[in-house]
């Protein structure tokens, strides 16, 4: 009976053991033998371009009023007449000499001829004079006031005949009325102002620029408004002013418009003067993207991953933006779908990098 006890406590471990083994999960090899990887990001569509060098303009930016070239003010030269018709209104265009207003004719007409009287009597004493010079009929004396008087009262009457072609008001050059303030009826005086008018219809744009860009402006030079109505107009630096003013420390640069153009006096309008031509390196528009306040281009790597690269950028025209700055001319820049990419996406390409050298658009 000692011998059996002492061996039953001797398996009550082993059976211990056996029954807790029974409890345990069965063994990893009864497992899968791998995790599922997570799924992978799909690629995004993208098309890509590479920078363009390309000649772009210098330009300098200005604004300013539209004026005539040359105003004309046409006035009354004789005093004391009353405007018996107005010919002209404004926005007629004129030819030089053409008539505009008459004034009456009445009183200048009777001084016309009683001094076409006096010539006659004065011309008859001094053709009188003339035969009997020689006789000595007549003292040399009274023959000279003869001729004199004869001078004199031509003198007269070419006066008259003056202020007789002074009552037809006429156009002094070709051009565009543009104000009127001639009445019909009103009695004029001299120097009166009767219509304001631009000459030969040309038109300038005074722009406004800083004194430190005119010296770079020259005779000649090209230059591109933008009136208020969206309309373009192209003209050509025709002076640069010598002198800043004092106010403003600005220069006016004149600028001669074409005939014909839209743009009106009296326009305030913004645009540039090109100076010049300068190397650019250029991207489109939609791929430079704009976030936080910075500019930003995805560069494609040769694994076609992105990467985020700060840019400065310089000029935009005609769909084009200048990078000075982030980039070299090599790179693989995504065109299109930037908008949507983070740093570090793979991408797809769609197309070729596109890539040309050429001159501004």
């Amino acid at each position: 009976m000692k011998f059996t006890f002492a061996l039953s406590s001797r398996l009550a471990p082993t059976l211990l053991l056996a029954s807790s083994l029974a409890l345990l999960p069965l063994p990893s090899v009864f497992a899968e033998d791998t995790a599922p990887a997570p799924a992978a990001n799909p690629a995004l569509a993208v098309s890509v371009t590479n920078p363009m060098a390309q000649d772009w303009g210098t330009t300098i930016m200005a604004n300013g009023a539209i004026s005539p070239w040359q105003e004309a003010i046409i006035a009354s030269e004789i005093s004391g007449l009353r405007i018996t018709d107005v010919l002209a209104d404004v926005g007629d265009e004129v030819k030089k000499g053409q008539e505009l207003v008459k004034l009456s004719q009445a009183a200048v007409q009777a001084d016309v001829a009683q001094k076409q009287a006096s010539l006659a009597e004065a011309r008859a004493n001094a053709d009188r004079a003339r035969r009997l010079k020689s006789s000595g009929a007549i003292p040399a004396q009274q023959i000279d006031q003869y001729l004199t008087g004869e001078a004199i009262a031509q003198a007269a009457l070419d006066a008259q005949q003056i202020r007789l072609a002074q009552t037809r008001i006429l156009a002094p050059d070709d051009g565009i009325i543009t104000t009127r303030t001639a009445t019909l009826g009103a009695v004029v005086q001299t120097g009166t102002e009767l219509f304001r008018m631009v000459r030969q219809h040309k038109l300038e744009w005074r722009a406004e620029v800083s004194g430190r860009d005119a010296s770079t402006i020259q005779s000649g030079q090209a230059a591109r408004l933008t009136l208020p109505n969206g309309e373009s107009v192209t003209g050509t630096v025709r002076l640069v002013a010598p002198t800043l003013d004092p106010n403003t420390r600005n220069a006016t640069v004149y600028i001669s418009l074409p005939n014909g153009s839209p743009a009106k006096t009296g326009m305030f309008a913004e645009g540039e003067i090109l100076t010049g031509a300068t190397k650019a390196m250029t991207l489109p528009q939609a791929a430079v993207i704009l976030r936080d306040g910075n500019h930003y281009v995805f560069e494609v790597s040769n694994d076609n991953r992105v990467q985020q690269r700060l840019v400065k950028i310089g000029r935009t025209a005609q769909g084009q933006t200048e990078i000075r700055e982030g980039i070299n001319a090599s790179a693989r820049v995504v065109m299109t779908g930037g908008g949507f990419l983070n740093d570090g996406d793979t991408v797809q390409i769609v197309d070729k990098p596109v890539s040309s050298t050429g001159d501004k658009p």
